[in-house]
């Protein structure tokens, strides 16, 4: 899907608007709830389960909300199935939500940059394609270590809330970007040629005989680094929904890939939502509790899923009722 967006309907660097932006957001949407309905029917298929031993061990390995004490086959499955959907829809929600808050980071680097906005839709493309490894990675070694280790999520809880009260306290702050003391942008004039007088939609050029990489290469490089630190707070997130890594995976992908729609649907109203870095701060806190109160209670992921709803609803519903210079 990815390659068909690139190689078909953006072969050329041009400004994608809003229209457009909208269209293909209502497309990536609908892609992720249709692999929703999937999982409800076949979400069994993803471990082999045929058996209701076997169903019982998936079940007890990644700490399924299901209650076990019936040997009805059919019943269990259906449970399953169903619990499966709803936390890969949570996992999506948590991460498409937590995703508007890289946006912020996202412009702010292009802007920094003065990139010209023709050059949005390439940087973002390759950099989605880089995130998709980096999270597989991620993914599935923070995985291994909290099968391996579980007091690993109680780490990822207190770095959750601690990511959400930072976040709520410096929710006023004024981001800057450095371009020249970047430490992406220092290493990579280390490691490399940089031709900063390129202005083209090549990430690689020649001069004088050599080969440089141009600043469209540097800033993917910041895009790439940044996602890997905000890996750091969203994967986590997912973990307390479900320990599943494949489901961690599909809802952390399917919002990735709608990210760059969303981008551009957004950019222009972005500043609109003053509350929604309140919202996704108490989301944080709300999650980094979850994580650190599942060995003593597992709230059910019904409740998890009307809870971040709520908490997004609000912070928009508050930011469109609300003036701006009432604030103060």
């Amino acid at each position: 899907m990815l390659f068909i967006d690139i190689g078909i309907f953006n072969k050329e660097a041009k400004e994608m608007g809003f229209k457009s932006a909208l269209y293909w957001t209502i497309g990536w949407v609908s892609l992720s709830l249709i692999f929703w309905g999937v999982l409800y029917l076949f979400g069994d298929h993803i471990h082999g389960i045929d058996n209701i031993e076997k169903l019982k061990q998936v079940i007890a390995q990644y700490n399924h909300p299901i209650n076990i004490e019936t040997d009805d086959y059919e019943y269990l499955l259906s449970k399953y199935r169903q619990n499966l959907g709803l936390e890969y829809i949570t996992g999506y929600l948590i991460e498409y939500a937590l995703s508007i808050d890289n946006i912020f980071v996202i412009l702010m680097i292009f802007y920094s940059f003065g990139l010209e906005k023709k050059y949005y839709h390439k940087v973002l493309f390759w950099g989605i394609l880089g995130a998709i490894i980096m999270r597989f990675l991620f993914i599935f070694v923070s995985s291994a270590l909290i099968q391996e280790f579980s007091w690993v999520l109680y780490g990822f809880g207190l770095l959750l809330v601690f990511t959400g009260i930072k976040m709520f306290l410096e929710r006023n702050h004024d981001e800057k970007f450095d371009t020249g003391d970047h430490k992406i942008v220092r290493l990579a004039s280390k490691l490399f040629r940089v031709d900063n007088d390129y202005d083209g939609p090549a990430f690689i050029t020649r001069k004088n005989g050599k080969i440089h990489i141009t600043t469209l290469f540097v800033i993917l490089l910041v895009i790439e680094f940044t996602d890997v630190i905000f890996a750091v707070d969203s994967v986590p997130a997912i973990f307390s929904i479900t320990q599943d890594p494949y489901i961690v995976y599909f809802s952390n992908i399917f919002a990735i890939i709608g990210l760059r729609s969303l981008f551009f649907l957004i950019q222009n109203i972005i500043e609109k939502f003053r509350f929604l870095k309140i919202g996704l701060s108490v989301l944080l806190v709300f999650i980094g509790v979850k994580m650190l109160i599942h060995g003593y209670y597992q709230i059910p992921t019904m409740y998890s899923l009307l809870i971040v709803l709520g908490i997004l609803l609000v912070s928009i519903f508050l930011s469109m009722i609300i003036p701006r210079k009432t604030l103060n």
